[in-house]
């Protein structure tokens, strides 16, 4: 069974778009539309209009994308039913992370699951909330990880584990000393923060707008497109940060960033495990994601 065509056809049917399709599939866009093309001549039909940059489903195209999500629905629903009867759990997981979760919790949880479910490849694609979200949508990831507030309108979300924000200061910093600050100190400092759409940067600002601190208040002096970024950048001295204690406990054990709580009252968000409510996960999706659900993350954070 391969219904790897029609998975390609119902991206580019609902991004309506070749080019974003391809970003989301990790596909060129010349091998995207070879996927289209071989089954507009598997149909004897035009499954597209084209119009310079915009594309539209053709009435055929969308009798095909009807069936199309019905038979990828089917094919998952089988592979479920029969994993559940016969306890092998194998197969391929595409699990979207943010950055946080995806670059310094996931792979020591995935090299866990692994050992105990070695027949499972199970391929990660790190991007902001924003993007996830849209890969889940899309169908191109099997569950998302998260942080920062969601759309709960088409989406199943579930909290996974909480995750403390601290204020990040270079060992040189006349801070260094201190275990708390208060956020009214912090609105002083050169802050280093990252890109609109990223989940931490979308809890910064709602915490601090909480406790009277409006964006126009910050001495945003850098904004980055990565938490390592912005760990190099303070180590260097050249600002300060509000990370997760989560993507610093490395540096803070060598000791080249200092960490700090915040006075006025800890700075806790959550990570979410994020699924789409229209869509049953298949048997080793399941499996994974019960794997996440008991996992004892409070050992990798004592490491």
């Amino acid at each position: 069974m391969d219904d790897h065509k029609l998975k390609v056809f119902c991206i580019v049917a609902e991004t309506k778009s070749f080019s974003r399709a391809s970003e989301i599939i990790r596909l060129t866009q010349p091998a995207v539309s070879l996927q289209i093309q071989a089954l507009e001549e598997t149909y004897g039909t035009k499954l597209f209009n084209r119009s310079g940059c915009l594309i539209a489903l053709t009435k055929e195209g969308e009798m095909l994308y009807k069936y199309a999500k019905e038979i990828i629905s089917l094919y998952e629903a089988a592979e479920k039913d029969i994993g559940g009867v016969t306890g092998l759990v194998k197969g391929v997981i595409s699990v979207g992370a943010s950055s946080t979760i995806g670059n310094y919790i996931l792979p020591s949880v995935i090299a866990d699951f692994k050992r105990k479910y070695p027949k499972v490849g199970v391929h990660i694609r790190v991007a902001n909330t924003k993007t996830v979200i849209e890969y889940l949508n899309a169908g191109s990831c099997d569950i998302g990880l998260v942080e920062g507030e969601i759309n709960k309108q088409k989406l199943k979300i579930e909290k996974l584990i909480p995750d403390e924000m601290v204020f990040v200061m270079s060992p040189h910093h006349p801070f260094a000393k201190k275990s708390s600050i208060s956020i009214l100190e912090l609105a002083k400092e050169p802050l280093i923060v990252r890109e609109e759409g990223s989940g931490t940067r979308q809890m910064i600002e709602k915490y601090l707008s909480k406790h009277g601190i409006t964006q126009s208040q910050l001495k945003i002096t850098m904004i980055m497109g990565s938490t390592e970024s912005i760990k190099n950048a303070v180590e260097e001295g050249l600002g300060t940060s509000i990370l997760s204690r989560w993507a610093t406990r490395k540096e803070c054990m060598y000791g080249s960033l200092k960490v700090a709580n915040f006075k006025e009252e800890k700075f806790v968000r959550d990570f979410s495990m994020v699924a789409k409510k229209s869509k049953e996960p298949p048997h080793t999706v399941e499996q994974f994601m019960e794997f996440l659900r008991r996992y004892p993350y409070g050992k990798l954070l004592n490491a």
